[in-house]
């Protein structure tokens, strides 16, 4: 059954060959479901049984430690199974083979059964023997495959061998190893052997049809017997969650195939909103006798699309969600159930109704939990940038040869044969980013021939000139679009999916090195863009791009991937951008909240449903009055209505606290009053210091009180403000523009996977000052006035105007640009300060009401500087032991590095108390940073989102020009 092929493979160069699969005999099913020429058998992927008469335990993990080497090579040692031989420490060079071996003991009780093998997942060619005796040969990294290996085995000490060549014509096809930067080989996922009778049942599929007011159900069973199944019948008994019998029914196994249907009335609905789910006993009867018993679970689920709209159970469906990885820094692309299930928690706890399985099916234990949490998944084939210039083999093979084809086809039905059955798989992703081409067309015949029951779709363009070749998919889909985006899917005539949007900054390593606060920066536009989605109905949604940091701990101290562009980071920290897109997809909206009527004593919120199923009745809202008891309200607004939820409070209450929890136990949404009408951001007024002034001909000295301010005449600078002995600042303010950088760390790549150690993070200085003319000094009954203009060595010029009143510094500048800087990412002042100032604190307005206390970007807090000196962009092979907000490096704390938006309130201080506040006004960004041996404090002006390249409008939204223009602004200081 199973062949190497044999022809030659003109352009494909040694050592990639195409190498072991399905055959020919494959290639002929896969026509046979398109064009229906041939019946050839299915592959086959044995339904693992619960119980088989006369055995104890019919299923064995084969899981563990394997003996390893490469043939050729001496050297034999001991790997984990499942694992990556690279992240073990093995090397396994191009065209050579790996070698598993392990022993195996047959239970005596399955003596006369069949005994089945079963991989989950070899990367990328794997031969199977044993004892000797080929059983199965396999091409494809991602998909599961079983061996029959009955008639090979001996009574005990069975030698199971596993020979594993990696980089093979399935990874390139995949890019699997291209795109994780490292060879990606081995046992990737499970291995197990079972037990089954000799007629046993080695297929089941499920599909689930309402009736047209999707009331009740059939639930239809396809079911596969191997070998003489005479005098044999088959028990279906499907039972509620409570265990309770719900339908059973038998059907005469008359031919290997039985169709067998069971009318349901009025069964609960599958949803990600209400993942129910059913288990259905199918069991096998020989002469009157159970001899075999399948459990499965389902869900009652039908996917429709109707005038552009995707529809499940009747309902059009909105998707919002992310792309995912199996990813982990010290185990690669082989991750244990474990993660799978923290994966699948952390995004529906984020809001996400939806993954994309980016870009390879998933496990059987993360659809599990999909199915038992709810979420949509998209299930994608291990087919990657085919004939995309991220993928350099295609300017040398042609995309359109057909000896491609079995190798697409396999790629997708092995994935569907062993996902067919999870409710919360929606829809069959062909690939990534390739050209449509015949072959593609052939491919979704055969999954349509296959599965009709689902829609398909390959990520390609739908508009424009890139990658647009006219997919005939059922879903169109676009990647990367703008604001605009969502408009434009009115225009097609099929559902449009954005299936990578809204990039995380990743590609501007440097600057994100520099300043975390650009992660905090991302929860805006998204909110926008999504926004811009949610209300085109042609538009199905979108995921970002991407779930998880993909960072690769290689032995030897190196790391490697695509870097930080997970709201997730590879350790499942949550990063800022997870909560920025927690709020972006919650499904309560809070559009607005009307603050008129706070002196009768109530406040009214204007809200959304945007949930696809759930009417917000069915959901908890507690409102909570200075942090007391939480009181219970209703808001009745149907799945995408609008509606008002008023809320009266107490006489004197300061603070209201609104939770909105979904049923199946998170908060969705979260929103926070502060209900004194904003007299706590009132400045506390000036204290009435006396000032001195003192002058010679280099300095002039200005003294409040016990705060002493030193000025150089030469360039107008503060070189040193002292309270009594203590240095408070050594420089400053400063004119400073940051400039915007893109840079990736430098390292050679085809695609953009740059992440490497060796990044480091940017420093930051003011414009060089010349020097200063016309310096004037004015004293008036209560403050003191400096004014002077400043030349810099760009040719900039600039006014400047110190204010001296009361405890407090005013600084005012107009710069007129004259350097040669386009677009920067922040100026304004910059402040130098001693290493000892190494606490911040602030108050700032915030985009969102509510934020985690671990979050950099919440409202108020305080930060530690810890510096730590750093060999890069994170500590190689070490487990983060606290938040993601207290990492380091040699500028300080994620925390108190990050730029801090919108400040009403900033302060630096040291352990003695001694300080130095900025005030903002609710509109400056505060950033603070370790540089050269002190703390430089920039108040900024001016503040976009970065320079990530990737995610256009609305990110990019306002970046402006300066060439040429006068820059205005000031930062007011207290000490």
């Amino acid at each position: 059954m199973f062949a190497r092929c044999s022809f030659p493979c003109p352009g494909i160069p040694s050592p990639v060959r195409f190498i072991g699969m399905w055959g020919l005999v494959s290639f002929l099913l896969a026509v046979q479901m398109a064009a229906a020429q041939t019946g050839a058998p299915m592959p086959v992927l044995t339904p693992q049984p619960a119980l088989v008469a006369g055995i104890a335990q019919p299923v064995q993990s084969l899981n563990g430690k394997w003996d390893f080497g490469v043939e050729g090579r001496p050297q034999r040692s001991g790997i984990n199974v499942p694992g990556e031989w690279v992240m073990q420490g093995y090397t396994v060079n191009e065209g050579e083979t790996a070698l598993y071996s392990r022993t195996v003991d047959i239970p005596a009780d399955w003596k006369g059964k069949r005994v089945k093998l079963r991989f989950e997942g070899v990367s990328s060619h794997a031969v199977v023997l044993v004892n000797g005796r080929q059983v199965a040969v396999h091409e494809g990294s991602f998909v599961p495959f079983e061996a029959d290996i009955t008639d090979a085995l001996q009574p005990a000490n069975n030698l199971l061998q596993v020979k594993v060549q990696s980089r093979t014509i399935s990874d390139v096809l995949a890019c699997t190893s291209q795109y994780a930067v490292h060879t990606v080989g081995g046992i990737l996922r499970n291995v197990t052997l079972m037990a089954v009778p000799e007629a046993h049942i080695n297929n089941l599929a499920v599909v689930t049809t309402f009736d047209r007011q999707y009331k009740n159900a059939i639930l239809a069973l396809n079911t596969g017997v191997s070998a003489d199944a005479s005098n044999s019948s088959i028990l279906y008994i499907l039972r509620n969650k409570e265990g309770k019998i719900v339908k059973q029914g038998t059907s005469d196994h008359q031919s290997p195939i039985t169709n067998f249907k069971l009318q349901i009335i009025n069964p609960f609905h599958w949803t990600p909103e209400s993942p129910y789910l059913y288990e259905l006993t199918a069991a096998l009867q020989q002469d009157g006798k159970i001899i075999e018993t399948i459990r499965q679970k389902i869900g009652f689920r039908q996917v429709t699309i109707k005038d552009a709209r995707v529809y499940v159970n009747g309902k059009p469906i909105k998707l919002h969600g992310v792309n995912r990885h199996s990813v982990h820094p010290l185990t690669g692309r082989s991750i244990d159930a474990a993660l799978d299930v923290t994966d699948a928690v952390l995004f529906r706890e984020a809001n996400c109704n939806f993954i994309r399985t980016s870009h390879y099916p998933p496990t059987e234990a993360f659809l599990n939990a999909c199915d038992s949490l709810g979420l949509f998944v998209e299930d994608e084939s291990s087919l990657c940038w085919i004939q995309h210039g991220a993928s350099p083999i295609w300017k040398k093979w042609d995309y359109r040869d057909e000896r491609f084809l079995p190798y697409m086809l396999n790629a997708n039905i092995e994935k569907m044969m062993a996902h067919r059955n999870h409710p919360s798989v929606i829809m069959w992703s062909l690939g990534n980013e390739s050209a449509w081409s015949p072959l593609w067309e052939k491919v979704n015949a055969a999954v349509k021939a296959l599965d009709p029951t689902r829609p398909t779709l390959l990520h390609d363009q739908c508009w424009g000139g890139f990658n647009n070749f006219g997919s005939k998919a059922d879903i169109a889909n676009y990647h990367y679009p703008g604001i605009n985006g969502g408009r434009a899917t009115d225009t097609m005539s099929r559902p449009v999916f954005f299936g990578e949007y809204a990039h995380l900054a990743t590609y501007n390593r440097r600057e994100l090195l520099t300043d975390p606060g650009q992660r905090a920066f991302y929860g805006e536009p998204l909110a926008m863009m999504y926004d811009s989605m949610y209300y085109y109905p042609k538009c199905l949604g979108g995921a970002i791009w991407s779930g998880i940091d993909d960072a690769f701990h290689l032995p030897g101290g190196r790391i490697v991937g695509y870097g930080p562009w997970g709201p997730l980071d590879a350790w499942r920290r949550k990063k800022p951008e997870y909560f920025g897109m927690k709020k972006a997809y919650t499904p309560v909206k809070v559009t607005g909240a009307d603050r008129s009527s706070l002196v009768k004593g109530f406040i009214m919120l204007h809200i959304e449903n945007r949930y696809d199923f759930t009417d917000l009745s069915n959901i908890k809202i507690t409102a909570t009055f200075d942090g007391g008891v939480p009181q219970p309200l209703t808001a009745a607004i149907p799945p995408h209505g609008k509606g008002a939820l008023k809320i009266a409070f107490p006489r004197g209450t300061k603070e209201l606290r609104v939770q909105f929890a979904d049923p199946r136990g998170f908060i969705a949404n979260e929103e926070l009053y502060d209900l004194r009408a904003g007299e706590w951001m009132v400045y506390p007024p000036l204290s009435a210091y006396k000032l001195a002034i003192t002058e010679n001909d280099a300095s002039i000295t200005i003294v409040q009180k016990n705060i002493r301010f030193l000025i150089s005449k030469s360039t107008g600078m503060i070189t040193s403000v002292r309270k009594d002995d203590k240095e408070l600042m050594t420089q400053g303010p400063v004119f400073a523009i940051i400039p915007r950088n893109s840079e990736d760390g430098g390292k050679p790549n085809v695609a953009g996977e740059t992440y490497q150690n060796d990044i480091h993070p940017l420093k930051g200085y003011p414009l060089y000052t010349i020097f200063a003319n016309d310096i004037a000094v004015q004293k008036m009954d209560d403050s003191v006035q400096v004014t002077m203009t400043v030349i810099f060595s760009d040719n900039s010029r600039g006014r400047m105007v110190y204010t001296f009143a009361g405890n407090r510094l005013k600084v005012h500048y107009e710069v007129e640009y004259k350097g040669n800087m386009e677009y920067p990412y922040q100026y304004g002042m910059l402040l130098q300060l001693p290493k000892t100032m190494d606490r911040l604190s602030w108050l700032r307005k915030t985009v969102f009401t509510a934020y985690p206390e671990d979050d950099i970007a919440r409202p108020k807090g305080e930060a530690r500087l810890n510096a730590k000196r750093t060999t890069g962009v994170e500590e190689w092979g070490v487990v983060p032991a606290g938040d993601w907000k207290d990492d380091a490096t040699e500028l300080g704390s994620n925390d108190f590095r990050s730029s801090k938006r919108n400040i009403y309130s900033a302060t630096l201080s040291d352990a003695a108390g001694n300080a130095v506040k900025a005030w903002g006004g609710g509109k400056q960004t505060s950033r603070s940073w370790l540089q050269d041996g002190a703390i430089l404090w920039l108040i900024a002006d001016y503040c976009n989102n970065g320079s990530e390249p990737f995610y256009g409008s609305p990110f990019t939204d306002g970046r402006v020009n300066i060439k040429g223009q006068t820059l205005k602004g000031g930062v007011e200081l207290e000490f």
